[in-house]
């Protein structure tokens, strides 16, 4: 078995279990936030939208990373 591809399963799999759990735990907490206080919807949708785009960020550095492996 050619040890590049198992480089490039490691690289992208372990780098995208910590955005995973990021994005989860964004969503969570978002949601926990909007169940106490309706009212702050629209104040907490824009912070999350972005803070999972920056979490994902962090995936595609790995994907590319894992592309990059020769």
């Amino acid at each position: 078995m050619d040890l590049t591809v198992l480089a490039k399963a490691l690289a992208i799999g372990i780098g995208s279990i910590g955005p995973a759990l990021a994005i989860g735990k964004i969503g969570a907490k978002a949601m926990e936030s909007i169940g106490r206080n309706p009212e702050a919807a629209g104040k907490i949708l824009v912070p999350m939208l972005l803070a999972a785009a920056f979490a994902e960020a962090v995936a595609i550095y790995a994907l590319v990373i894992a592309f990059s492996i020769k």
